[in-house]
């Protein structure tokens, strides 16, 4: 059953809200701003993420039956909860809908009055199947801000086609930049980067809308997708490819303009290494004591150690090869050179300056209690309160969000007895 809010606290623009006596999405930046999120399983939830931890108000709207689909990615689950659904959606109001209903979809027009943005991640022309779409929207609404994610923009040859970060890691060059070789097998990044991207860009297209907005007293769209994420992250390739005519090809954990600048093996694993410019070139050199390589006119520059990065590599690895990785990373700090060990993700959220950065937090789950997720990667000066609240149960704020709405209980009670709307 969704928390009890009083009258005073149903205020959808507002300072406050409460669940399980906490109040929540308070004290941020986006304070105030009320956010529908018609979006499912990562890029547009990653940006209403974004949007709960400057403290907006974010309503997520899922359709029924099921729900978004993240709830059903399982295994893993805490208790039968999805752990994929409440990473990305904790810090938001859960309200269930049956978007194939009249009365469903009118549910949601109502929710869409006074709201500041709306989110969504369909494929192209379902908003607008709905009746749900920028035309009529805006045409409701004029300051509403309306935020497209996908797969590959609204305009040009791909638009109709539907995407998900697999392809569109395929499409952006990024698979073709990624891996040990160009005779290997394509290697996908392991993080989805552009669904996480694209949710990142487009809470930056929302942020900038409503600072506009502020001057012009009017809404617009903001227009982003998975592949425009993914050409996003091959600046560097780009640059080269552009210069030069040719696509660079996967280098391992290698970097197309600076050596080196990789991971080498160790007695007991492995570590990364940034010796990218002149003067922690030199302090590697100090570190691996080997004084003959500052001879090798070869290794001179930085120019000339990516042109023999093969010889390079291979004079340093057995150099590596002899200290454990503890070792390597005391002398490289010892020189000034960055270095770093190849972390697992267990032993990244237990690093301690993971924990002191405040990238593990502690929310609390209708069902589960205090659970641990990932923290906002923004911090203010002026202080964001991050959301102390887990991901919603299906439906858990349906009551009081429609009554927030202007609904009646009883209007509510017939919703959820014809299956058009859920309470949790």
């Amino acid at each position: 059953m969704g928390a009890f809010l009083e009258k005073k606290d149903l205020d959808f623009r507002g300072v406050q809200w409460s669940v399980h006596g906490e109040r929540v999405g308070m004290a941020g930046a986006l304070t105030g701003v009320r956010v529908v999120e018609l979006a499912h399983i990562m890029a547009g939830p990653v940006c209403g993420l974004m949007l709960a931890d400057m403290g907006a108000d974010v309503v997520k709207i899922e359709r029924l039956p099921g729900g978004d689909g993240t709830r059903g990615f399982v295994p893993p689950d805490v208790s039968g909860e999805s752990a994929a659904f409440m990473m990305l959606n904790r810090g938001k109001r859960g309200v269930a809908l049956d978007l194939r209903e009249a009365a469903g979809l009118e549910a949601v027009r109502r929710l869409l009055v006074g709201a500041d943005v709306v989110i969504e991640n369909f494929r192209l022309g379902t908003m607008e199947r709905l009746g749900l779409g920028w035309d009529a929207l805006s045409t409701a609404h004029p300051k509403l801000i309306y935020c497209q994610i996908t797969g590959f923009g609204r305009t040009g040859p791909l638009a109709s086609q539907g995407g998900f970060d697999l392809i569109a890691q395929g499409y952006s060059g990024l698979m073709s930049v990624t891996g040990e070789g160009k005779d290997r097998a394509p290697v996908k990044i392991g993080a989805p980067v552009t669904d996480i991207t694209a949710g990142i860009l487009a809470a930056f297209g929302v942020v900038s809308a409503l600072f506009e907005r502020e001057r012009t007293g009017v809404g617009q769209r903001v227009d982003t997708s998975l592949l425009e994420a993914g050409i996003t992250h091959t600046y560097w390739q780009s640059a080269i490819a552009l210069a030069s005519g040719q696509s660079p090809g996967p280098m391992g954990s290698a970097h197309p303009l600076a050596a080196p600048y990789q991971a080498f093996p160790t007695s007991d694993g492995w570590v990364n290494v940034g010796a990218s410019n002149e003067s922690t070139w030199l302090g590697l050199v100090r570190a691996v004591g080997d004084p003959l390589l500052l001879e090798e006119t070869r290794f001179a520059t930085n120019t000339g150690r990516i042109k023999h990065l093969a010889e390079l590599i291979d004079r340093l690895t057995p150099l590596f090869a002899v200290r454990t990785s503890g070792e390597w990373l005391a002398r490289l700090e010892a020189e000034g050179v960055p270095a770093g060990p190849v972390a697992s993700i267990g032993e990244m959220l237990e690093h301690p300056q993971t924990r002191a950065r405040n990238m593990v937090v502690e929310v609390t789950h209708a069902r589960l209690g205090p659970i641990e997720s990932l923290g906002s990667p923004v911090k203010m000066s002026a202080g964001s309160e991050p959301a102390k609240s887990g991901a919603p149960l299906l439906g858990e704020h349906t009551r009081e969000v429609l009554l927030g709405a202007g609904y009646k209980s009883h209007e509510i009670d017939d919703l959820i007895a014809s299956g058009q709307a859920f309470e949790g």
